[in-house]
């Protein structure tokens, strides 16, 4: 395992890492008992960061975590995230009141005393720009609850303020070959800043493993059934903000970056990799073959210059125009 600094901190995070909105809920049908075996499996390759949510599966996913990391407390770094458990366009969910209300209730479920990087989940710019919210994280960083706090993003603008104007060590930001515009101005200055990029959605939920078809159909309780065109949250959330077919037809056009690398997942996440502005990529799993198949992205050949030009190029002129959303 390969391990990167989360910019200017304390904290060596592994390259590939692990969100868990896929074992909360949200996205089809789960199994606890695999999704434990699965993240065994991380924590003995070495995998030693977890991102999480409140409300992945209404705190499931933070309990599953517990268990998984018993007795590993001081060597597996946990992520988790507020607000979206309340109203995230009234101010009272950012309120000193309701944060200590919510993260109470995240280091219950995960059985800490403290989170590692506490982070605003995908709050509205206005939040941000009051900074009021930014003050309580401080607090509670001086009280210990909290290592770092951090901020998930939906836009580039979004980021690039957090950046400016708070103390945020972490940027969690959609990253994917179908998502580049954090490259021209996000990155390089979360790097000067010192903020450490965590790259979530990093295969487009899905889209870049290559799997699909266009006949292929979700189950109703999979947020790429009912999320698709954003009905639920933010559209880019789903498929990066592409419909699904249009996302299946993408793909196809990139199936080459799997010439010499195993297969499409493993070149989509070395290819986030490539980028010295990324602390870790996050996919989701639900198996313990996905966790490893995963991480047999840090095995295989970084892109070339040649390449790289190619997939910048693929982005703006096939992929850009298609994407729906403000990011």
């Amino acid at each position: 395992m390969n391990y990167r600094a989360l910019g200017h901190t304390s904290l060596q995070l592994s390259e590939i890492s692990f969100g868990t909105w896929t074992i909360g809920g949200d996205w089809g049908n789960t199994d606890d008992i695999e999704a434990l075996r699965a993240l065994q499996a991380a924590m003995d390759a070495g995998v030693n960061f977890f991102d999480t949510a409140d409300v992945y599966g209404m705190g499931h996913s933070e309990e599953l975590l517990a268990k998984a990391t018993q007795g590993k407390e001081h060597n597996i770094h946990i992520a988790t995230k507020f607000c979206r458990s309340g109203d995230i366009l009234n101010p009272a969910t950012y309120s000193e009141t309701s944060i200590r209300h919510y993260l109470e209730g995240s280091l219950r479920r995960l059985k800490r005393d403290y989170v590692d990087i506490y982070q605003i989940h995908c709050p509205p710019m206005f939040i941000l720009k009051d900074g009021s919210v930014f003050e309580v994280l401080e607090k509670l960083m001086d009280e210990g609850k909290i290592r770092y706090y951090g901020v998930s993003v939906e836009t580039v603008e979004e980021g690039i303020y957090t950046i400016e104007h708070s103390n945020a060590k972490a940027l969690q930001v959609i990253f994917n070959l179908f998502r580049q515009k954090p490259i021209e101005s996000l990155f390089p200055l979360a790097k000067q800043k010192g903020v450490g990029i965590l790259a979530r959605l990093p295969l487009a939920s899905g889209l870049l493993t290559g799997k699909f078809t266009p006949e292929h159909r979700f189950s109703e309780n999979d947020h790429r059934n009912f999320n698709e065109h954003g009905e639920k949250f933010n559209v880019g959330e789903t498929f990066a903000g592409l419909g699904f077919v249009k996302g299946v037809e993408l793909a196809e056009q990139v199936r080459w970056i799997a010439e010499n690398r195993g297969n499409m997942t493993r070149a989509a996440l070395r290819w986030i990799l490539d980028f010295d502005a990324v602390t870790c990529a996050i996919p989701g799993f639900r198996t313990t073959a996905q966790v490893e198949d995963n991480l047999k992205s840090l095995k295989v050949p970084s892109f070339s210059k040649e390449e790289h030009q190619r997939l910048r190029e693929f982005y703006r002129i096939q992929v850009q125009p298609w994407i729906r959303g403000a990011y």
